[in-house]
């Protein structure tokens, strides 16, 4: 049987490390990267372009659904998403015959998996309709969990609370376990949250990711400016100027500025 290529994409170093033992154990499986997070599973797959990739659907920064958008098309593999239980997730993936393990990853389900790939890479065109079920899948899946977005943050400013339009939030700046808001108007306000957390509660079509750190209200974008290397240094109508980073900066250029 012909040697699988593989890529495992996990930022949690004890699962990936477990899956990539278990893997190991089969002889039809050959294990051509490991990537820590979303950003460098893209390069890798565009890299070294496997059969298979093993994707961790929770990572900062760049997700797993993050990573099959940012791939191109004729560089889309097989996809195999690993999570902790989701029931919108299973609901998604099984019902789009999208693949999925549940972590702990099951030896005997692995195989299965295994098994369907090897049936899949035997078919013609068979990116073109894994691709169409990826899709489906996605819309599925976020139609599903999408809770209702943000309007309002409560932040506190001396002994007052003010709930302050998330409309009129610049940019959102993280420091540890601070979260620092920049209004249009230039005000700052600090709360206790985790930035990842925010994210999920902010509308994606009003809010987009610069870095692992850093959130902006793309109405307030007045301005970007490319820097060395494929970045971007994006320039807000408060007059702030942040950073884009390396992965982000292609977000921005698939999203923001293509006609």
């Amino acid at each position: 049987m012909t040697k699988l290529r593989i890529v495992i994409a996990d930022d949690e170093r004890p699962a990936r490390s477990f899956l990539a033992a278990a893997l190991r154990d089969f002889e039809d499986v050959d294990i051509v990267g490991e990537a820590v997070n979303g950003a460098e599973a893209v390069e890798i797959i565009e890299r070294e372009q496997p059969d298979l990739v093993f994707l961790d659907l929770q990572m900062p920064e760049v997700d797993g659904i993050g990573v099959v958008r940012l791939l191109r098309k004729s560089h889309m593999p097989l996809v195999a998403f690993v999570t902790a239980y989701d029931e919108y997730a299973v609901r998604a993936f099984e019902l789009n015959a999208v693949d999925y393990l549940l972590k702990p990853v099951d030896r005997g389900r692995l195989r299965e998996t295994l098994n369907r790939v090897h049936e899949r890479l035997d078919q013609a065109d068979f990116r073109a309709t894994e691709s169409a079920k990826m899709e489906s899948a996605i819309a599925d899946y976020e139609a599903a969990q999408r809770p209702a977005f943000l309007e309002r943050i409560p932040v506190r400013r001396r002994d007052d609370i003010t709930l302050l339009p998330v409309k009129q939030i610049a940019s959102v700046v993280a420091e540890g376990e601070l979260l620092h808001l920049t209004s249009t108007k230039q005000e700052r306000y600090t709360i206790n949250y985790r930035l990842k957390d925010l994210a999920d509660r902010l509308d994606p079509n009003q809010f987009i990711r610069l870095s692992r750190g850093v959130l902006v209200n793309l109405e307030s974008i007045s301005k970007i400016n490319p820097l060395p290397g494929g970045t971007y240094l994006v320039t807000l109508t408060n007059g702030q100027e942040l950073s884009a980073s390396r992965i982000q900066s292609r977000v921005l250029r698939e999203q923001l500025l293509k006609l």
